[in-house]
């Protein structure tokens, strides 16, 4: 994103085009380079805000520092947002861009503005923000796993904060293309769904190829994701095959696209192995968008299938040049990755009229629980075990 995105939209504007910019991504030696240039701007991925600050030797003296999506600083545990904020008092104005700041919940905010005013409004300690707005939720014994908020704390924290932020809405203020989202189901054999009941019931499943166990919730989780799509590691980490009906699946509306680019959101790497075979079996020209060659490519018609993952292209990659149709061949329980990827396509300058988002649905599965907790947007680690048990009828 560091590399193209913001080199790219300074070049779209007419009053932008006297702004000196440099980009500081690449090698040690390459974003060196490109710090010591004259400019005006300068650009940087998040990976390496801890180098510059810790071990680049260059001097921090930037008076602006603009944080493109924001909420990738949530977590104040990371080392980027330690090393941020070791620089924060040196920097006379800030600003955060987000399109989902509190993606998992209210907690995702107190990170996100202790960098933006160094606590002034949320507080200046973690813990000190727990205790004024949430009592503990889920939790074992002494442990807690989880934060609910005190009644009325939501209009509290909005009220705190009001006074620096600003919220719109893209249907508001831009002409956006018609949203279409539509599931599109797979259903399992007799055989395959006796396979992926009895791991969920007995978490142990014995195959010819290899055993899977589940160790809790979270682990049973994701071996049904897994399972749902066709496929899940073993104890060994070997690929043993399920089923193929997402595959049809996806081909079938691969060839009703007509020739239309297809952008497909994958989520384990034996999903990217398994659909890369089927797409090349039939001729299928595809490729991952995991460089800037790829991207450029994309979106300028000349990929007809590209392979996102959520993780790694989720965030502020420009791809509505390339095509209007999404398809979720495996689905994330977060709903900032599932939003923040939907936004690829359907955002400003895409010149379809509609963007049309598929899910590809394994019937009687964790996939329906998936959908159903991002459509209420309850996509916390609370909702993934609850959705387990709810399964599992504990």
């Amino acid at each position: 994103m560091a590399r193209t995105t913001w080199g790219d939209e300074i070049k779209k504007w007419e009053h932008l085009k006297n702004l000196r910019y440099s980009t500081a991504v690449g090698t040690e030696t390459e974003r060196l380079a490109a710090l010591k240039k004259q400019a005006d701007i300068y650009i940087i991925n998040r990976e390496n805000v801890q180098w510059l600050v810790e071990d680049s030797g260059i001097p921090f003296d930037f008076d602006m520092v603009v944080i493109d999506e924001l909420s990738s600083f949530k977590n104040h545990q990371t080392k980027r947002f330690s090393a941020l904020m070791k620089v924060r008092p040196k920097v006379k104005r800030i600003v955060g861009l987000t399109g989902t700041p509190s993606s998992n919940g209210l907690m995702d905010l107190w990170a996100e503005f202790r960098l933006l005013d160094m606590g002034e409004r949320l507080g200046r300690f973690i813990g000190q923000y727990r205790t004024s707005y949430f009592r503990p939720d889920k939790q074992n014994g002494q442990v807690v796993f989880s934060y609910k908020p005190l009644p009325g704390a939501e209009k509290q924290i909005y009220s705190r904060i009001s006074d620096i932020t600003i919220s719109m809405k893209s249907t508001d203020h831009l002409k956006m293309p018609e949203l279409i989202s539509a599931k599109y189901k797979a259903e399992l054999s007799e055989k395959e769904r006796e396979k992926y009941e009895k791991l969920k019931s007995e978490l142990v499943l014995n195959l010819d190829d290899g055993e899977v166990t589940a160790a809790n919730a979270a682990s049973l989780s994701n071996k049904l994701c897994q399972m749902a799509n066709g496929a899940i590691y073993d104890d060994e980490g070997e690929v043993i095959r399920i089923h193929d009906q997402k595959l049809d699946a996806l081909e079938d509306i691969i060839e009703a696209a007509n020739g239309r680019p297809v952008l497909v959101a994958y989520w384990f790497r034996h999903d990217l192995e398994r659909i890369t075979e089927r797409l090349h079996r039939l001729k299928i020209p595809c490729s991952r968008l995991d460089t800037d060659g790829s991207i450029r490519k994309w979106n300028a018609g000349e990929i007809p299938v590209a392979l996102i993952h959520p993780a790694s292209a989720g965030h502020g990659l420009n791809l509505q040049d390339g095509g209007n149709m999404l398809v979720w061949f495996g689905l994330t329980w977060s709903l900032e990755l599932y939003q923040q990827t939907v936004a690829r396509l359907w955002r400003q300058g895409q010149e379809s009229e509609t963007v049309v988002v598929q899910h590809i649905i394994t019937k009687g599965t964790i996939d329906e629980r998936i959908m159903k907790a991002l459509s209420e947007k309850d996509t916390t680690q609370a909702a993934l075990i609850d959705a387990v048990k709810a399964d599992l009828k504990i």
